[in-house]
């Protein structure tokens, strides 16, 4: 959706190197919702040539009232992510060089978007708590709905503080923007001993949470990376021992989601720490019809992939040059262009 509700088409076809530049900035201004003034930043030229940019753009005809790829409706990327992971693929346009922080902030404000666009009366939206969601929140836009459910899909708390007012806070920004009301699921993210998890998921007022999750219509969630630039919350706060970083180590893991740890090939079922964790497995989410999965970062390709693999995401929110990484960390000398 464009400025003042209207679909707008960026039309990709038998571009020169001008038109790329054209496409670059009404994608920035049309799609990601960004001022003149930000974009003039972010290119380093003046506010007037954005807009004279802009208005070339309309003329030319690459910006139209819908969204029209004569060839097909996805670029090469998109396309080649729905080909191997049956995902569809929402690329953000990041500068190149631009720092981590800005690159999280791009792709959230995109994800923002594409959550609010789809939430509908009556939903039950399931939420995963982590920097990248953190970051989510701070894009949303009050929705009038009615009905709406906002669930946390994994425990918060760790062994040396609660985790809660955490993870409560950034379920209420998304219920308060949804106009819902949050459930917070109020268990440690990993508990000691699997046969503790194991007793509670038998307790009747967990069986009633779980129920609750298990019907999410949507879910949310970022990837967490062990090795990321910008630090999973998940591995900087207190979630895990030195033990458990070790084994993760030597079983080979990349990152998780939801808390629940993941290889880069997608195996995550035999991996004994996922038995005191309390997130949603692959295999769980996989139930929920829509699966939005965001992500930023080059060090966050091979996680990435292992959770491709592990077929958490039905929609996946990168920017590009992440993008690239993870096909070719799947396919090395892929053709993406």
């Amino acid at each position: 959706m464009g400025r003042d509700g209207a679909d707008i088409d960026v039309s990709e076809a038998r571009v020169s190197r001008t038109s790329d530049q054209l496409l670059t900035v009404a994608r920035m201004y049309y799609v990601q919702a960004e001022t003149m003034d930000a974009i003039a930043h972010h290119l380093g030229v003046s506010r007037s040539t954005v807009s004279r940019l802009l208005k070339e753009a309309r003329d030319r005809g690459l910006v139209r009232v819908t969204i029209v790829d004569p060839d097909r409706p996805l670029n090469r990327l998109a396309e080649l992510f729905e080909r191997h992971f049956h995902v569809t693929a929402h690329l953000v346009h990041v500068r190149p060089g631009a720092s981590s922080i800005f690159r999280l902030d791009q792709v959230a404000r995109m994800a923002a978007g594409l959550l609010g666009n789809m939430v509908q009366d009556g939903d039950t939206v399931g939420i995963a708590w982590g920097t990248t969601v953190s970051a989510i929140a701070t894009h949303l836009r009050p929705r009038d709905l009615t009905g709406v459910t906002v669930i946390g899909l994994n425990g918060g708390a760790n062994h040396q503080t609660t985790g809660l007012p955490y993870v409560g806070s950034i379920l209420h920004k998304f219920a308060t923007a949804l106009g819902g009301q949050e459930q917070l699921l109020a268990l440690p993210a990993f508990f000691d001993d699997p046969a503790t998890k194991e007793a509670m998921w038998r307790e009747q007022s967990t069986r009633h949470i779980l129920s609750v999750r298990a019907n999410c219509r949507i879910a949310l969630f970022g990837v967490g990376g062990l090795h990321s630039e910008l630090q999973s919350h998940v591995y900087s706060s207190n979630y895990l021992s030195d033990t458990d970083l070790r084994y993760l180590r030597e079983n080979n893991v990349v990152g998780d989601v939801c808390t629940v740890m993941v290889r880069e090939d997608g195996s995550y079922r035999d991996l004994e720490i996922n038995k005191r964790a309390t997130g949603m497995t692959p295999g769980e989410l996989q139930t929920i019809p829509k699966r939005i999965c965001v992500v930023s970062g080059l060090s966050k390709a091979a996680p990435v992939l292992g959770a491709l693999r592990a077929g958490v995401a039905t929609d996946l929110v990168i920017d590009a040059e992440t993008a690239r990484a993870v096909l070719n960390r799947m396919k090395p000398g892929i053709r993406l262009a």
